[in-house]
């Protein structure tokens, strides 16, 4: 068997020799304190990858060991999410706070053994003893306590005898040990907290590198893949393991966590940005979470192609936004139709048509796929543009209308500027223009070219729509490693314009939710699945602009 990546290739390798004798199984395991988004995606797709390709097994954990952070709505959108970008847990759905039991009998078995012990230094003391990366730390007073007396005191914890804070139990390996993670670590803190799932059933709770590889060992994972800031935890991980004496333990491996420039990834900074009311919830369109770039108008075909191109990287990557925007309009070029939309709508009066009359004109669905077929659009004398469309005294190179030049209608006729029709203030209001009949779309028209090519609707059958435009939501793309940003300085006033008073074709008025069309000149567009409008106007979200984003003069 081929691998795809390195972590592939350990997998492989562990199968050849009879590392196990159980069969592949991955897990994620993310903690129920905020929303899934592409760097979760892209972690989950490693492991569920991994365990689909060699006919295993995959769970998907939930680290519930902080009742201070946690919340049943996150359980419930990581599970919806994840199937969504179509990695589906199936039964296999479990809870680190289901094996808070199982932990704390393994914890007494390790104090037992001499490997663990209560101490009563207070947190800026235990700093103080940590050492420093240059130096080593030292041991702590209660270090050489009795295992007996350790025991005694970690049950009256068990039992809440201790206010928070006032004792820890911390694992016994190497106080001069060049890893830090390795300096006696807590693995067991008190905490005055309801947890969402265990109610008041416990005030002591395991740390996540301690709860880790233990519930690692209890399902059964062989190999627990994790991002590369925990490379220098995995030490720690294999001392669990090793010193609970689990019997072929799961393999901790890392890969190079996934950096997209233009995209918040930090859940800290995702939730400064929630909580701090700067982005219209975890699904704001701006935000690459799942909810997020769901509601935007991603596809899971075209996250999955991005992942496949990237690859699994050793070390930290940075992958330009632009790439992820590239699989998403390939994947939406053959499938998405194609649609008039007027986002600033111009009124056009063709005087020569004849009055009254309505004509049906056929126009392809999708250029690049002739097998969606055409739609039929109506015609008349009462037309709109888009106002950028038009220009009364036009820069060098502005092919579009203005007096006295001609354009063709996508799909209908060369129509040609006579005369801007002005209010008491000057501003163009309308155009009036003429038509020339022999030009209609399909028939041999050779006389004369034309140098643009304009979209329209006709107004008697616009619809009204709202539609707003998205784009990065930070002015710079780096936040600089900061704890606490300050937003309103780095939030792009313009990454989200609304405009209220578009129209779209008739034929997608009652469109529903997620569908997704291409709006001829403007790009990708997906029917908003969370607004709803009292005015009954369907709201459009912009996906992504067209491959430049740009029009150009013409």
């Amino acid at each position: 068997m081929e691998a795809d990546n390195f972590l592939q290739r350990i997998i492989i390798e562990d199968i050849e020799k009879g590392a196990y004798q159980r069969p592949v199984r991955t897990r994620f395991p993310p903690e129920p304190n905020g929303y899934l988004h592409i760097g979760s995606l892209y972690a989950i797709n490693i492991s569920y990858g991994a365990a689909k390709k060699f006919g295993g097994g995959f769970n998907l954990r939930m680290d519930d060991t902080n009742p201070l952070k946690e919340d049943m709505e996150y359980v419930e959108a990581c599970i919806e999410d994840m199937k969504w970008a179509g990695y589906d847990p199936g039964e296999n759905i479990f809870f680190g706070s289901d094996y808070f039991g199982k932990i704390y009998d393994l914890t007494v078995f390790l104090i037992k053994k001499g490997l663990a012990f209560v101490c009563d230094l207070t947190a800026d003391q235990m700093r103080e003893y940590r050492g420093t990366l240059s130096s080593p730390g030292k041991d702590s007073p209660f270090r050489d306590r009795d295992p007996s007396l350790n025991l005694e005191l970690f049950e009256k914890m068990r039992e809440g005898a201790f206010p928070p804070g006032e004792r820890v139990l911390r694992a016994k390996i190497d106080m001069a040990s060049p890893n830090m993670n390795m300096r006696d670590p807590v693995i067991y803190r008190i905490l005055d907290a309801e947890h969402y799932r265990t109610g008041r059933e416990w005030v002591i709770y395991p740390m996540y590198d301690y709860a880790h590889p233990i519930q690692d060992a209890i399902e059964g994972i062989t190999h627990s893949m994790c991002s590369i800031e925990f490379n220098d935890h995995r030490p720690l991980y294999e001392w669990v393991l090793n010193s609970l004496e689990f019997t072929e333990p799961p393999k901790q491996r890392e890969f190079g966590k996934l950096n997209i420039t233009g995209a918040i990834t930090g859940k800290r900074y995702l939730i400064q940005l929630v909580n701090g009311g700067f982005v219209d919830g975890w699904d704001d369109p701006r935000l690459p979470t799942v909810r997020g770039l769901r509601r935007r108008g991603f596809t899971r075909e075209s996250i999955h192609g991005f992942f496949n191109e990237i690859g699994v990287a050793r070390d930290y990557s940075t992958v330009d936004i632009s790439m992820l925007e590239h699989f998403l309009r390939e994947d939406l070029k053959p499938k998405a139709p194609l649609k008039m939309a007027v986002l600033d709508p111009l009124r056009v009066e063709i005087i020569n048509y004849p009055e009254g009359m309505t004509e049906i004109l056929e126009i392809e669905n999708n250029a690049e796929n002739p097998e969606m077929g055409k739609r039929r659009l109506p015609f008349s004398r009462d037309l709109f543009v888009e106002r950028e469309d038009f220009a009364e005294f036009p820069e060098k190179g502005f092919h579009r209308l203005y007096p006295g030049n001609e354009v063709r209608l996508k799909g209908a006729y060369f129509i040609k500027c006579e005369e801007a029709v002005k209010d008491n203030a000057g501003n163009v209001v309308s155009l009036r223009c003429t038509y020339d009949p022999k030009t209609k779309s399909g028939l041999d028209f050779t006389e004369r070219k034309v140098k643009a090519t304009l979209h329209w609707l006709e107004a008697g059958h616009a619809v009204p729509a709202v539609v707003n435009l998205y784009g990065r939501l930070l002015l710079e793309e780096n936040t600089g490693g900061e704890e606490e940003i300050n937003w309103d300085k780095r939030i792009d006033p313009d990454s989200k314009v609304t405009l209220e008073n578009c129209l779209v074709e008739e034929s997608i008025k009652d469109c529903l939710p997620e569908d997704k069309f291409q709006f001829i000149r403007h790009g990708y567009f997906v029917a908003d699945m969370k607004q709803g409008r009292a005015d009954g106007k369907t709201v459009f979200n912009r996906i992504v602009p067209l491959k430049d984003g740009k029009k150009g003069k013409g």
